[in-house]
């Protein structure tokens, strides 16, 4: 499903990575963390997908916002494990959103 985002400007978080084999919880912690941003102020939508890296971008109304869920403790304590058991490699990127062209194919 894809996030419905308000008119921009607003702000995506891009989280690329590759996982280890260590599973150990991964999903249920994924799934954690999505219900968890979701209520934090400022939090407008969420999209994933994963192949061979998993990509999830996360949708912000503002810098501030994202600076206060980067500051969660729970979302804190997630990011220690996946440094220490989950990832491989991961990169975390900021962009503005100036500009979004949708189409919705009406059945």
């Amino acid at each position: 499903m894809l996030a419905k985002t308000p008119k921009p400007p607003y702000y995506a978080v891009i989280f690329s990575n590759v996982l280890t084999a260590v599973d150990g919880g991964y999903a249920e912690m994924a799934d954690r963390m999505v219900a968890l941003a979701s209520d934090q102020p400022g939090f407008l939508g969420f999209e994933s997908a994963r192949e061979e890296i998993g990509i999830s971008v996360s949708y912000w109304k503002d810098l501030e916002s994202i600076k206060n869920w980067k500051a969660n403790t729970e979302h804190q304590a997630a990011q220690q494990y996946g440094i220490q058991d989950w990832y491989a490699h991961y990169i975390t990127r900021i962009a503005k959103v100036e500009r979004e062209y949708s189409f919705i194919k009406e059945d």
